[in-house]
C-alpha cells in the first residue's frame, strides 16, 4: 500500500555511547510514535544517522521497525547508501523483512549526473519491487538535486516508483517537485500547509519524531505553524536534543548517537528543555 499522510523521521535507538543498537527500545518507541497519531515513520533517513551504520547494522535497525510497528504504523526503510552494490542490497532486504516502501537519497560526495542518477535509482527500485520507491531528495545532504528528468524517466521505466520525500529549501526549490504523477512527502516542518495545498500527499518530518502529535495535527490541518520549534531544536546538536526530548517525554530512549555526533552538555541540555517548554507543555 502506497503512503499517506504523517510520519516521523525516526530516531535511531542506540546504547554504549552509540557503539551499539539499542534492540530493547524500539518497539516503546514506535508505541509513543504510533500513539501521537503518526500513520508511519521513515527508519534511518537523516535523523536517523543511517548513512553511519554499517550494512549488518542497518538491515537490523530496518528488521526492528518492522517487527515494532506491524499493525500500528507504516514503515518506509532508507537504503541511500554510498555504492549501488550496497543501496540495492539494503533495498532488497527492506523488502524482503515486509517494509512498506523503500526510500533512496543520491550518493553524496560524487556529483552524479543525470544518466548516473538515473541507472543508481532504478537499479534501487528494481532491487525492491513491487514495494512501493521513493527517492528522498536533499541537495544540501547529497550535494546535488535529482533532475525532474530524472524522475520523469523512472517514473516510466519503475512500476513501483511512486514519489519522493523533498526536504529542499527554501520554497523555491521544494515546489518545482510537485508534479503530476508523483506523491511527494514534506520534509521541512515550515511547508507542511504550503506542500500539501499545493498537492503532496503528506509529511516525514524530524520533528514527528519527538513531537508526534503536532506533526501529525499540522498535516491533518495543514498549517505551517511548526517553523519557531525546528529552529529552538536545531539551535542544537539535533539528533541527541531529539532523543534526550523523547526520553523527557517518558520513553526509554537513550541520548547515545553515533560518532561523529555528539550529546549535548548540561548546559545544553537545559537551554533545549527551555526552549522547547510550550510545545511540551501542549503534547
Amino acid at each position: 500500500m502506497v503512503l499517506r499522510g504523517a510520519l516521523a523521521a525516526a530516531l535511531t535507538p542506540l546504547r554504549d555511547g552509540g557503539a551499539r543498537i539499542d534492540d530493547d527500545a524500539f518497539a516503546p518507541y514506535v508505541e509513543f510514535l504510533a500513539a501521537g497519531g503518526l500513520d508511519g515513520l521513515l527508519a534511518m533517513g537523516t535523523t536517523g544517522e543511517g548513512i553511519l551504520f554499517g550494512l549488518d547494522e542497518r538491515r537490523r535497525i530496518a528488521s526492528l521497525f518492522v517487527e515494532a510497528a506491524r499493525g500500528k504504523l507504516k514503515v518506509a526503510v532508507h537504503a541511500g547508501a554510498q555504492t549501488t552494490a550496497d543501496t540495492v542490497a539494503l533495498a532488497e532486504h527492506a523488502a524482503s523483512v515486509g517494509a512498506d516502501a523503500v526510500a533512496v537519497i543520491s550518493p553524496p560526495y560524487f556529483p552524479l549526473d543525470a544518466a548516473a542518477q538515473f541507472e543508481h535509482l532504478l537499479a534501487a527500485a528494481r532491487a525492491c519491487e513491487p514495494v512501493p520507491f521513493y527517492v528522498y531528495e536533499f541537495e544540501r545532504a547529497s550535494g546535488y538535486a535529482v533532475g525532474l528528468e530524472v524522475l520523469g524517466r523512472l517514473l516510466v521505466s519503475a512500476p513501483n516508483f511512486f514519489g519522493l520525500k523533498v526536504s529542499d529549501t527554501p520554497y523555491e526549490k521544494f515546489e518545482p517537485y510537485l508534479r503530476e504523477g508523483l506523491d511527494v512527502f514534506v520534509g521541512p516542518e515550515a511547508f507542511i500547509g504550503r506542500g500539501i495545498e499545493g498537492g503532496a500527499v503528506g509529511a516525514v518530518s524530524a520533528l514527528a519524531s519527538a513531537f508526534p502529535e503536532h506533526v501529525a495535527r499540522a498535516v491533518r490541518e495543514r498549517t505551517d505553524d511548526l517553523a519557531a520549534l525546528r529552529e529552538a531544536v536545531e539551535r542544537f546538536p539535533r539528533h541527541a536534543a531529539l532523543k534526550r526530548i523523547v526520553a523527557r517525554r517518558g520513553v526509554p530512549l537513550r541520548p547515545d548517537v553515533r560518532a561523529p555526533l555528539r550529546d549535548l552538555t548540561s548546559s545544553e541540555q537545559a537551554a533545549l528543555f527551555e526552549a522547547v517548554e510550550p510545545w511540551l507543555a501542549s503534547s
